[in-house]
């Protein structure tokens, strides 16, 4: 019953703050729906300000994964237009804080000691979130450092909004059959696990360490160093980060700073992440990141972590490298191997559609693409060729949606094509060339030996088998031999 009523307290804060069916679309409702649209109006008493004003405010009510939502919303001014994606911008790190002694308190409880004995300062909160707040703070060392907070009883908010969003699901699913496709309970499980993860500032810290080791490898984007001295299940220590955060309007503006590379930057630091090492950033809205000249990235909040298992990594690449060869034939067929879309369709007419999709938008700088209609026309062929959500993907989908939105604000000239294809063509040269096939090959047939081996090998002294069933044994273990060696003589030749 307490979902339920939540369920029911955000539908009427959205349609108190006119959020819900903005009477500024009033335009492109449909008949029915500009019937109730202005029905709803009725009873909206807080109608001032702005679309997006209005859904900020309604959101930041809601609760940290209404705010979630709003975070993403931000981040694609292409699609619901700069000034409402503006408005949203304060969601994402300008929220109310709580009060400093509140935080001080979280900090000396986690760590155990005073907050003097850890640090020479501790200062008001420079950034507030959904979840926690960040203060700039010294360590009794010199060094500056952010230390992130927990908000007091965000667990128990997050739990509740948790009840409400999984009933969301449920009902979405049972009553409107047009949206099953999207596995509205799968998604709202993977958006409440992905929260709940959050909560532990600790399992942010490990994310932020094993992240760091994987950015250095590439130098597209970086991320303070963690001070484990400061990491409890409440509170994280961090080094300050260099530049402004990209939340600030000022951050472009900086001297020196290069666009163009910046968000090249970008979208190849999460790339790299995602195809080389199958984890990544998953929350690179512009409150996290921050920019320094000329083109240096910094990443922060890692309470969402990202991973791709070999066998999606190797379909994200080849349907990447598909699109920037465009071959859309290949690109089809991926999609079918990965059962993506079911096997029923023919393939050359689901290349047929992806053309559709990809031709209107291929080397097209960022504005000069309509990124709301591309969007549309991919929902509508996905829903005619039967694709459903993968949960697996959706912080994936989500993640690439956002780094996407953000590239283009920071160079509205942004090619996401040209920028991808160093990382894809250097992912495809390593992981599809002969030398590396030889390699897998060759991994797999030792363990079919050995598994063999395994098998033909006794049990025990007393099981061991006649000495008439041994050459049977020797005889598979030769058979799996040959069977590698051809098959690598196959690769070579």
């Amino acid at each position: 019953m307490g979902a339920y009523l939540r369920l029911l307290g955000a539908v009427w804060t959205l349609t108190r703050n006119d959020a819900l069916l903005p009477f500024e679309a009033d335009p492109y409702y449909p008949a029915g729906v500009r019937v109730l649209a202005r029905a709803l109006r009725l009873v909206a008493s807080r109608r001032s300000g702005r679309p997006g004003e209005r859904m900020a405010r309604s959101l930041e009510t809601l609760g940290p994964v209404a705010i979630k939502v709003g975070q993403l919303l931000s981040t694609r001014g292409d699609v619901f237009g700069p000034v409402f994606a503006e408005d949203l911008g304060r969601l994402k790190d300008r929220l109310a804080p709580f009060p400093l002694a509140q935080a001080r308190a979280e900090v000396e409880r986690e760590l155990g000691r005073p907050i003097e004995a850890v640090f020479e300062t501790f200062g008001e909160p420079v950034a507030a979130a959904s979840l926690a707040q960040a203060h700039d703070a010294i360590l009794r060392d010199g060094r500056r450092v952010a230390v992130k907070v927990l908000r007091p009883g965000i667990e128990r908010r997050v739990q509740e909004d948790s009840e409400a969003l999984a009933l969301a699901g449920r009902l979405v699913a049972r009553w409107w059959p047009l949206a099953r496709r999207l596995e509205p309970e799968a998604l709202a499980a993977t958006v409440i696990r992905a929260t709940e993860l959050e909560l532990d500032l600790r399992l942010e810290a490990a994310g932020a360490d094993e992240l760091s080791e994987v950015m250095v490898l590439d130098g597209y984007m970086s991320t303070p160093r963690v001070i484990w001295d400061g990491v409890g299940k409440r509170c994280l220590t961090m080094e300050w980060a260099q530049g402004m955060a990209l939340s600030d309007p000022a951050a472009l503006e900086q001297p020196g700073l290069d666009r163009k590379v910046l968000a090249d930057n970008l979208t190849r630091a999460f790339l790299a992440q995602a195809l080389d090492h199958g984890v990544f950033h998953a929350d690179l809205h512009e409150g996290n990141l921050f920019a320094a000249a000329p083109a240096h990235l910094y990443a922060v909040d890692f309470g969402i972590i990202g991973r791709l298992g070999a066998t999606e990594r190797r379909y994200l690449a080849e349907i990447l490298w598909g699109f920037l060869r465009r071959d859309y034939i290949r690109v089809a067929q991926v999609h079918f191997d990965a059962g993506y879309v079911p096997a029923h369709h023919s393939v050359a007419a689901f290349a047929q559609a992806l053309r559709a999709v990809g031709e209107p938008v291929f080397g097209r700088v960022a504005n000069a693409v309509a990124m709301s209609r591309v969007l549309t026309q991919l929902f509508e062929i996905t829903a005619l060729y039967e694709m459903r959500l993968r949960p697996e993907l959706v912080l994936l989908q989500k993640t690439m949606m956002t780094v996407e939105g953000v590239a283009r604000r920071i160079d509205p000239e942004h090619d996401i094509w040209a920028a991808a294809e160093p990382v894809v063509k250097r992912w495809i040269a390593r992981e599809l060339s002969p030398i590396t096939r030889i390699k897998q090959f060759a991994g797999e047939a030792d363990a079919a030996i050995r598994n063999i081996a395994r098998m033909a090998a006794p049990v025990a002294v007393e099981q061991t088998p006649p000495t008439s069933q041994r050459p049977l044994a020797w005889f598979a273990m030769g058979a799996a031999m040959a069977g590698a060696v051809f098959l690598l003589a196959a690769l070579v030749l």
